[in-house]
């Protein structure tokens, strides 16, 4: 999730792209993907100010829509949610970040 977060701060849409390879695939994904890196280019380091995921345990494959907030340097905060794929030990125990959204509110919210 970090090296995304860069990614997209340093304004490197080929790379956000290349960390979500299922939006990549799809023209409007990956046009919009293009543009938010563009509105949210930010310098300075990135730091993660909190996470909150969208599955905490599973066993076999599940799909949703986690939280992150962010910041560059002494920045003002970014909020984004977050698809992601987890697959549990009984399906491979992996992760995959599918999307990221537009930044929300502060106080916005995933569901």
């Amino acid at each position: 999730m970090l090296l995304v977060l860069r990614d997209q701060a340093r304004g490197d849409a080929g790379a956000v792209l290349a960390a979500l390879p299922q939006c990549a695939r799809e023209p409007a994904c990956a046009q919009t993907t293009r543009d938010r890196v563009a509105r949210l280019r930010r310098s300075g380091r990135i730091q993660i100010l909190n996470y909150e995921p969208s599955v905490r345990i599973t066993l076999t494959r599940r799909i949703g829509t986690g939280r992150v907030a962010w910041r560059a340097a002494q920045g003002l905060p970014v909020v984004q949610c977050v698809r992601v794929r987890r697959d549990g030990p009984l399906s491979g125990g992996t992760v995959a970040l599918l999307s990221l959204s537009d930044p929300i509110r502060a106080d916005g919210s995933c569901a």
